[in-house]
């Protein structure tokens, strides 16, 4: 059965806050499967995720160029698949996803025939308060051991 990792965030910072700490765990290779309504949130994730790797570049969504590179302690590639129609129209993303970074895939879903099966499910979701729930699905094993470094720190 799969189980998740919860955290609640009342702010913007606390979600940049959240993801900076998450970024600075990750390691070459690992993906990292973004979900949210527009609105919800994940530019203002993969900019905290950005901090945590160490990219110093201002992060905006790769809406309409599929993928944006940066340089940090590690590659970071973050994509935004929304204007896909799904895995067919992937172009050569999978150059990426078996690299030598971190990849932040926005809109996963529409790709995920060819994401690697350890990739770590995270999606954001907005409560009535208009808290942010950030959730990472743990459906492998590099998503329960981010998780359980997540609640140690």
């Amino acid at each position: 059965m799969e189980q998740s990792y919860y955290y609640l965030s009342r702010s913007p910072e606390e979600t940049k806050a959240f993801a900076n700490r998450l970024g600075k765990l990750l390691l070459p290779g690992d993906v990292l499967a973004l979900e949210g309504d527009l609105g919800a949130g994940k530019t203002t994730f993969s900019q905290g995720l950005a901090r945590g790797l160490g990219v110093d570049e201002q992060i905006d969504s790769p809406t309409f160029t599929i993928c944006k590179e940066y340089v940090g302690r590690i590659p970071f590639y973050h994509m935004d698949v929304y204007r896909l129609s799904g895995p067919e129209d992937s172009l050569d993303l999978d150059e990426y996803l078996d690299g030598d970074g971190v990849c932040l895939v926005e809109w996963a879903s529409r790709i995920e025939e060819i994401l690697p099966e350890e990739t770590v499910w995270i999606s954001i979701g907005i409560l009535e308060d208009g808290t942010r729930e950030l959730v990472i699905a743990q459906r492998n094993g590099r998503s329960k051991e981010l998780s359980k470094e997540l609640q140690m720190k």
